[in-house]
């Protein structure tokens, strides 16, 4: 009894070590046997009903012409397709989305449970890809039928690492001004970079052309896999592009990391290429590193030209945010006085047209005067408004010296540009000019159309003797000028604007010292010319001046235009229109000290900005030239009795001239000005 009961255990003990045995060898085997199926399955078998269930779920002809093997994983299946056709939605241009000789694809398994088509690695040999975008959001390469059957909406493949072996790509999309084909070349002998192409076609309504190199490996979206390097020498309409450098994902253009150098006509030609609003300007040339993470691009190391300026710093450009912000710091040992004008609308000049090598030169400010394309003095191109609308936008610009400056001595800039929803303030704004400097802001609100615009500038210590070079000349000290201007009104140019805008504009000086020889010219008194060149120049002490305007709808009229020495006092009367550009002042000498040959008579200063006409008023002239004809045919020397000046001219009230030069008169003029004081808070 004891031997039966101690052995079934361990016969039931062996039996059931004999049953697992037995099931983990049949499982072992099916295994194997499935393995063996998997390897020597004869996959060439499904291609027909893979290309009917392809076409049928996407809504168009898809075709494996000639071979289908399938090496299957746990994660992955590598499908290798020896002849594949796959077409275009029948609204494409091109009529195949995909053909190839022969095209490897690894596609994730489990991703296939959720509808979403994961491709690590796509290789082609000698593809036809054909790519078309629709306004509508329709795209070729999206793989579902919408609800009307028709194809190009629905699940997108994403793809990682693309090897292209020859072949050509077809891209269009006309919402974007998108239409290019790219032509593909492989050659290992070019080392590390042995895929070459060559682009062309337009890209956003210019002629587009480029070619270059990449590795034979492009990374399209994937993570986590080494950049991949890169080479291109691309032109759009005036713009010329090098760079070379390696990207981490071709979609994004992301992990970017390349030496760029950029040239062409005018920088503000790249908003229509890639989106960034900058500033009309000469022709240029930049270079510099361009790094891209994300949403943020960054141009480090910048330095090149813009016209006959130099300029360096930084940039970074977020995308990431609501609106596309641009911010750094730009900077000039020396910026050109020429360069300036396709700021305010101005055509560049031949001198800064012709600037930098290899870019075709636009047309010229005295092309266009020339032509009397544009006989106005005031700018009149149209601000950008869909520029100042699309991104905000922070950057600091400093001037180190200042060139070429002409009549008017600026020796320094800097100003702070922001950007935001729209509006536009240069604040704070600072000039150096003739030994002084030109301070306040300028507002620029494009949220509207017209765009309202706002000046408020003040001029502190301007040197006199450095400002009028003329004057310069004769070594003479002058003392200082203060003003301001401020003004506010509405446009579309900087030149209606003016001619819509009130406001105050003045300028002021008090004692120091001119030129007897410039102001006895000034007055005609010729006794006072000859005594001066029989013995020398001399100085005479200035008592004060002022220009005074108060501004109404573009109409300066003049307030207090008075210039006040020992010798002579001057005082005017008049306007100017900045809408019509014209001039219309008189001006009254009134020496202080008797002479004889004196024509005294008003002066006047007409004609247009462009061309003013200095001149004397008739009457009183031709009154004293009769006078003295009358005397001379009676005795020679009675004729000199007509231009004998007896002098009797007064010292103005220079303390009550230049109070009333401090403030407008009118009230329109002062509340246009309190306005445009207001943005440099």
């Amino acid at each position: 009894m004891n031997s039966l009961s101690t052995s079934t255990p361990a016969s039931s003990g062996r039996a059931g070590g004999t049953w697992v045995r037995r099931v983990l060898i049949a499982i072992a085997v099916l295994l194997a046997v499935l393995v063996l199926v998997v390897i020597f399955f004869p996959w060439d078998l499904l291609r027909g009903p893979i290309n009917r269930y392809v076409s049928d779920k996407t809504g168009r002809r898809f075709e494996i012409t000639r071979h289908l093997d399938v090496k299957p994983g746990l994660r992955t299946a590598r499908i290798t397709l020896d002849g594949i056709e796959f077409e275009n939605p029948k609204w494409a241009r091109e009529p195949l989305l995909v053909g190839a000789d022969r095209a490897e694809i690894d596609i994730r398994l489990w991703p296939l449970l959720r509808k979403e088509v994961v491709i690590p690695r796509l290789v082609l040999n000698a593809p036809t890809i054909g790519l078309q975008m629709e306004e509508d959001g329709r795209k070729t390469w999206a793989l579902e039928k919408n609800d009307q059957g028709e194809a190009g909406s629905g699940t997108t493949p994403k793809i990682g690492l693309l090897q292209v072996d020859g072949g050509h790509l077809d891209f269009l999309a006309k919402h974007q001004g998108v239409d290019m084909r790219v032509d593909f070349a492989f050659d290992t002998a070019k080392g590390d970079m042995p895929l070459s192409y060559q682009m062309k076609g337009r890209y956003q309504a210019q002629a587009l052309s480029a070619q270059g190199r990449t590795g034979n490996v492009l990374l399209l979206t994937e993570a986590g896999m080494p950049p991949f390097p890169f080479e291109i020498h691309a032109s759009a309409g005036a713009t010329r592009l090098d760079a070379t450098g390696s990207m981490a994902a071709l979609t994004e253009l992301d992990g970017v990391d390349a030496k760029v150098r950029v040239k062409g006509r005018n920088l503000g030609d790249l908003y229509r290429l890639i989106g960034v609003a900058l500033p009309d300007t000469s022709p240029y040339q930049i270079e510099g590193r361009l790094l891209k993470t994300g949403n943020t691009w960054q141009a480090q190391q910048l330095a090149g030209k813009l016209g006959l300026s130099d300029i360096g710093g930084e940039l970074r450009f977020d995308k990431g945010s609501a609106r596309p912000k641009l911010s750094g710091t730009l900077t000039s040992k020396v910026m050109d006085m020429d360069d300036l004008g396709p700021l305010i609308g101005l055509p560049p000049t031949e001198r800064s047209a012709k600037a930098v090598e290899g870019v075709e030169a636009p047309a010229t400010l005295e092309k266009s005067r020339r032509r009397g394309a544009d006989v106005r003095v005031l700018p009149t191109a149209p601000l950008d408004f869909e520029r100042l609308r699309a991104m905000d936008a922070d950057v600091r610009y400093t001037a180190e010296r200042i060139r070429n400056v002409r009549e008017v001595p600026l020796q320094r800039g800097s100003v702070q540009v922001a950007l935001k929803e729209g509006v536009l303030d240069l604040k704070p704004l600072d000039l150096g000019v003739a030994g002084g400097s030109i301070q306040g802001a300028v507002r620029i609100d494009g949220s509207s159309n017209p765009a309202d615009i706002r000046m408020a500038l003040d001029m502190k210590a301007l040197q006199l003797n450095q400002l009028i070079p003329k004057v310069e000349s004769t070594k003479s000290s002058l003392g200082r000028l203060d003003g301001r201007i401020n003004l506010a009104g509405q446009g579309t140019t900087v030149a209606n604007w003016l001619g819509s805008a009130s406001g105050d504009i003045a300028a002021m000086t008090g004692r120091g010292q001119f030129s007897n020889l410039l102001l006895e010219v000034a007055g005609l008194d010729g006794g006072e010319v000859i005594e001066f060149l029989l013995r020398g120049d001399k100085n005479v002490r200035m008592r004060c001046a002022a220009l005074a305007f108060d501004v109404n709808k573009g109409v300066m009229n003049g307030r207090t235009l008075i210039f006040d020495t020992d010798d002579t006092l001057f005082t005017g009367t008049g306007q100017a229109s900045l809408k019509n550009e014209s001039l219309d002042f008189v001006i009254r000498p009134q020496p202080k000290d008797k002479s004889i040959l004196s024509l005294r008579t008003p002066l006047t200063i007409r004609g247009h900005f462009g061309d003013p006409r200095p001149g004397v008023e008739a009457v009183p002239l031709i009154a004293r030239g009769a006078a003295a004809l009358a005397l001379g045919a009676i005795n020679p020397l009675l004729a000199l009795a007509a231009t004998v000046e007896t002098g009797p001219g007064e010292d103005a009230d220079c303390g009550a001239a230049l109070a009333e030069a401090g403030k407008p008169e009118s009230s329109e003029a002062a509340r246009a000005a309190d306005k445009a004081k207001a943005v440099r808070r």
